[in-house]
């Protein structure tokens, strides 16, 4: 059978807006790995007669549900509850859950669809998933967390389990909330299933080096991708956005690896400190006051706050976007680029828009996409959920070895598949491909289902 590949491509393009109606950040999604996937049917013409594109972008189950809960007021407060389970042919969804009051379906489908791959890319026995609320716990007590936590768990027990769906932190979900979701679900089930939920305390069945795994990852991913240009990150200055989890690790890795950071920002602005971000400062007032980043620049002498402004706009060799989506676009790809960067990783979930990815290519800049550069906090819950399974503990060094080696893996396979596909270089292509064949291979295996 001949297929018209552009206009097949279109037309599946076409059926997922009239079926996810004002869900952009899917739309976006889904478009980016399309757009990789022309190369794919040109040779494998099942993949066209089978619908196999359509049915992976259709989720197996999305859940939706109301969290009632009372604030320290007495207050009754409503959110609403999301979980997407996308697609089970590689294991057990997995992917994490995001507190955040911009959550909503179209949201929480982007992640789960980038899950998707990004997990097959580990190598891991996961599938894809993502979930979460419009629940803000920024100013909220620790017992409002608390009642919140439960009440959604209440509702989202019952669709989870180690064998089915196995959720982890995402934004403004931390160590603090996965212990609340763990003490309800262990509550209501009445069994102590260390392997139903990652990023667990490391007292009770966490384990080490997940903390530190996306920024480690993305620093790995970064290394590889240098090797392979004959560079280190010795000498080279680097700046990183955010200042949650991804990028606090980031950093600390990065410094070991030989670079230096010299910024990183919050949502007031961001901080640039010629020396070197200070990383016991930055922990104490992100991790333990939950601070802003203007009080790093009042503690440390060599820093310079600057309110609201793009963090892009310092010059650097190495970008790691590190907070959320679509936060660099075309004219900061446009600065970073004169500025002489030769680097952009992603270390959050699509943080560089679709325009600012071409303006980056066009300028010769290197460019690692999320799924594959942003794996290693999956890879690691992975990680933890075979140290449950087997009611193991693995040490830290060991742990972050067999992250390096999962990341430089996944690089090796992004850049390979690249070239076997004609696009030597094109990680975006290569992540894309790689992914999507190893899905498409298991979804054959398992019939029409």
């Amino acid at each position: 059978m001949h297929v018209d590949v552009p206009a097949k491509v279109h037309e599946i393009y076409d059926e997922v807006l009239r079926r996810n109606p004002g869900e952009g950040e899917f739309h976006q999604a889904v478009r980016e790995v399309l757009d990789s996937l022309a190369v794919v049917l040109d040779r494998h013409s099942e993949y066209a007669e089978m619908k196999t594109i359509e049915r992976i972008c259709e989720p197996e189950r999305q859940i939706i549900f109301r969290v009632p809960w009372q604030d320290d007021r007495g207050e009754v407060q409503i959110n609403r509850g999301f979980r997407v389970e996308f697609n089970s042919a590689l294991g057990p969804y997995k992917g994490g859950l995001r507190f955040h009051p911009s959550v909503n379906l179209g949201i929480v489908k982007f992640l789960g669809f980038e899950q998707i791959f990004k997990n097959a890319l580990t190598g891991m026995p996961i599938g894809g998933g993502k979930g979460g609320s419009d629940f803000d716990p920024k100013g909220r007590s620790d017992a409002e967390v608390m009642r919140f936590c439960q009440s959604f768990m209440t509702e989202l027990y019952r669709h989870l389990g180690e064998y089915t769906d196995v959720p982890a932190g995402d934004i403004g979900v931390g160590a603090r909330e996965i212990g609340y979701l763990f003490g309800q679900y262990k509550r209501i089930t009445n069994r102590y299933e260390s392997g139903v939920l990652t990023g667990k305390g490391l007292g009770w069945g966490g384990a080490l080096v997940r903390t530190e795994a996306t920024g480690y990852g993305a620093a790995f991913f970064a290394e590889a991708m240098m090797t392979v240009r004959g560079e280190s990150f010795e000498g080279k200055r680097v700046v990183i956005s955010g200042s949650g989890n991804v990028a606090v690790y980031g950093i600390e890795k990065v410094h070991q690896l030989g670079g230096t950071v010299v910024a990183c920002s919050d949502s007031g602005g961001y901080v640039v400190d010629e020396n070197g971000i200070d990383l016991e400062v930055l922990k104490q007032v992100k991790e333990r006051e939950r601070g802003r980043i203007s009080d790093y620049a009042d503690r440390v002498a060599s820093a310079e706050f600057v309110e609201g402004g793009s963090v892009w706009d310092v010059p650097c060799e190495v970008a790691v976007p590190s907070a959320t989506q679509n936060e660099l676009d075309d004219d900061a790809a446009t600065v970073l680029a004169r500025n002489g960067c030769r680097y952009v990783i992603e270390g959050a979930n699509m943080p560089t828009t679709p325009s600012a990815v071409k303006v980056l290519r066009d300028a010769g800049v290197a460019f690692a996409p999320g799924k594959a550069a942003n794996a290693g906090g999956v890879a690691t819950s992975a990680l933890e959920m075979q140290q449950n399974a087997s009611r193991d503990r693995w040490t830290f060094e060991h742990s972050e070895a067999r992250l390096a080696e999962i990341m430089r893996d996944i690089h090796t396979r992004c850049h390979e598949t690249a070239e076997e596909y004609g696009s030597p270089g094109d990680l975006v292509l290569g992540a894309n491909v790689a992914g999507f064949l190893q899905v498409a291979e298991a979804v054959h295996a398992h019939g029409l289902i």
